[in-house]
């Protein structure tokens, strides 16, 4: 009798467990080697383009790598770098947003920005601020702790009238927009102090570059975001028309300690940004992490600190310029992007992290894909600019694998939805064969 039958005989669990395990070691060997394959044929076609894309795959648990595709080349990354503001804020802000900063001095309460985006915000609605202002008889607002112009460097100037691009500002209210939304007896406006600065006209801009004349032509939807034009007078009297009472201006802000007013769940700003790629958001998300580090609000503040407190040692944008991705100045690898992904799935809890996320087939940029019967099986940010779509995040196989991926695609000619078809029919075969 052998050694081997023998011990079979004496230990006959132990055997059925590694022919367990080498079965197992087998299969999946064989479905990374069949993804790795799929994979290099959907993507070798793409060489003999115009198109310029990088996809970088990796498995969360084991960090074995199922395909690096120009994983170290730059690309622009559009809105895919808010996956940095959201690391940025889940960092270093609170449980609730920073709405204000302020000082009693006798019965004169002093109000500084902190940048909160979430003020009668046309989606959050967060009155927090308000009401705090409303509950004293003298206020002084001070608006002069902003030092960043009103865009950010690389923005394309002639999307002013746009609704991604509202002006930054210390002391954000309406989301720095205007809403115009059709309705039976009319259009309704709000703020409602700029009902006679609309004219139901088509033009070439929805704004006149130059000052707040508002034009709503006819073949434009049904519901209408467009940027004002800031001045720290317009805000000053937008905040005391929503208080219903004067609010004195202030010049100089009194020296000493800030208290800070608590507002709106920080997750559900962040929630927000990443499901319809907000890009005021974003900024001004950056603009909060400054305030917590002095009382004047600045994105290079805010971008300095993260990077050297907690980001060395893993590859960061080659060029990280704003906090929403807008400027075609940025550049980032899918090196960068699956670092700071796979930082977050170690540092947040899954279930919280994938909540922030937009989801497949339920909300945002990605509510017209990926999802099957048991649900969203990706959860990410999307990115796109002219010639120009993006998509990171992480990636749940049938098999229960979860993948962190960025796959980048930049300077194609061709319409973006077959950019993105592409990229839904190779992400979903991973999903149902990994």
């Amino acid at each position: 009798m052998s050694t081997t039958t023998t011990l079979f005989r004496r230990f006959p669990g132990f055997y059925l467990w590694l022919a367990f395990g080498l079965a197992f070691v087998i299969t999946g060997c064989s479905s990374r080697k069949r993804a790795q394959q799929f994979l290099h044929k959907q993507l070798a076609p793409i060489e003999d383009t115009e198109q310029f894309t990088g996809l970088l795959m990796v498995d969360v648990a084991t960090g074995d790598t199922l395909i690096a595709r120009n994983p170290q080349r730059n690309f622009t990354p559009a809105s895919t770098l808010k996956v940095f503001a959201l690391y940025a804020g889940l960092k270093t802000l609170p449980p609730r947003i920073p709405a204000l900063k302020y000082q009693y001095r006798g019965d004169t309460l002093h109000l500084l920005g902190t940048g909160d985006p979430s003020a009668l915000h046309p989606v959050l609605a967060d009155s927090t601020a308000l009401k705090f202002i409303q509950g004293s008889r003298v206020v002084v607002l001070h608006q002069g702790n902003l030092q960043d112009p009103r865009w950010g460097d690389g923005w394309a100037w002639d999307d002013f009238d746009r609704y991604y691009m509202p002006e930054k500002s210390t002391l954000p209210i309406h989301g720095n927009v205007l809403r115009l939304e059709r309705a039976p007896g009319g259009v309704v406006i709000r703020p409602v102090e700029f009902t006679d600065s609309l004219s139901l006209q088509s033009q070439r801009y929805r704004r006149s570059l130059a000052g707040n004349q508002f034009f709503y032509g006819p073949s434009l939807p049904d519901t209408v975001e467009i940027p004002m034009l800031l001045s720290p007078g317009l805000i000053h009297d937008l905040w005391a028309s929503a208080a219903g009472k004067p609010l004195r201006k202030g010049t100089d802000p009194p020296a000493g300690r800030w208290e800070v007013l608590p507002g709106m769940p920080s997750d559900s700003l962040y929630r927000h940004m990443m499901a319809v790629s907000d890009n005021f958001i974003a900024e001004q998300l950056m603009l909060l992490v400054s305030s917590t580090l002095g009382d004047s609000l600045s994105f290079q503040s805010a971008r300095d600190h993260i990077q050297e407190t907690y980001l060395r040692g893993i590859p960061g944008p080659a060029r990280w310029v704003d906090g929403s991705g807008l400027s075609r100045y940025n550049l980032a690898s899918p090196e960068s992007l699956v670092a700071l992904l796979m930082k977050l799935y170690r540092e947040v809890p899954e279930e919280r992290l994938f909540s922030l996320m937009a989801r497949g087939g339920e909300d945002g940029t990605l509510k017209k894909g990926y999802s099957g019967p048991e649900g969203p099986y990706l959860f990410g940010k999307t990115g796109s600019l002219g010639n120009n779509h993006n998509l990171c995040g992480y990636l749940r196989t049938r098999s229960g694998k979860t993948l962190v991926f960025s796959f980048m695609n930049n300077h194609y000619s061709k319409p973006t939805a077959l950019v993105k078809q592409r990229m839904q029919r190779i992400l979903a075969w991973i999903h149902e064969n990994y």
